[in-house]
């Protein structure tokens, strides 16, 4: 299946939902507000920083804000890996501190120039980003104290193959934060892949049980902007297990 995410307009969309500011989003006060910043809070609303997190896996990592999040959160080592190159190429360009040009569509063919810079206070160094396909993911990636993985499961065709891969990927006693909006579509996923049982969850402690606890879950909003007057507003399923 042809890569959808290689085109500059999404790469553009996702900089403004990764890197743009709450004005430059929703210039609105009287719009979904809660909904902003998701990429971070997809990180800091879930991942538990007591538990002295170490190194950190974020998988579909889009142009690279979470894996800064998890560095500021106390995370030493991260690696994000995304399937689209132009995503990862922005985010290692980021991470260097290079101020990267963007376009915010407004409307039919007028546009915004904006620029997409790591987030202050956030480490860079430790920070390392690579193109990779979560369903297939390189043998000696090795497991970590945190994987992070932000709505991705219900993009991938197979999403029971990085389930299933996801107990040699993080360390026992470590952390694994899961958001989907469950938007199960058959142009991502054919339906003989889709969750088996009454819903998502229900699915995910089956699938992850033998390996995992469940130990927090929360709605998470999110708010991505399309052009000037157009937004999708969704609500992802958040949860957070411990390695046994």
């Amino acid at each position: 299946m042809a890569n959808i995410y290689e085109t500059q307009r999404l790469l553009h969309e996702y900089l403004l939902f990764h890197y743009g500011s709450p004005q430059e989003v929703l210039p609105w006060s009287f719009g979904p507000q809660a909904a902003l910043g998701f990429a971070q809070r997809s990180v800091s609303e879930l991942l538990d920083p007591q538990l002295q997190p170490g190194t950190a896996l974020d998988l579909g990592c889009a142009v690279g804000r979470s894996s800064f999040e998890l560095a500021r959160l106390g995370c030493t080592e991260v690696l994000g890996i995304d399937y689209s190159q132009s995503f990862i190429d922005a985010a290692t360009q980021i991470a260097t501190g290079a101020a990267l040009p963007y376009q915010r569509l407004e409307e039919a063919g007028h546009s915004t120039p904006l620029l997409a810079t790591a987030p202050a206070g956030s480490p860079r160094t430790g920070i390392h980003f690579e193109q990779g396909d979560a369903m297939h993911l390189r043998a000696d990636l090795g497991a970590y104290d945190v994987v992070h993985a932000a709505n991705l499961l219900c993009r991938l065709t197979q999403p029971q193959l990085l389930l299933q891969r996801l107990p040699q990927l993080v360390r026992p006693g470590g952390q694994l934060l899961l958001t989907t909006p469950c938007t199960w579509l058959a142009e991502f996923t054919p339906a003989e892949h889709w969750p088996t049982g009454s819903n998502t969850l229900s699915w995910l402690q089956h699938q992850l049980a033998p390996h995992f606890q469940l130990v927090e879950q929360k709605d998470l909003p999110f708010l991505i902007r399309e052009t000037a007057r157009k937004f999708q507003w969704t609500v992802a399923l958040g949860t957070r297990w411990l390695r046994s």
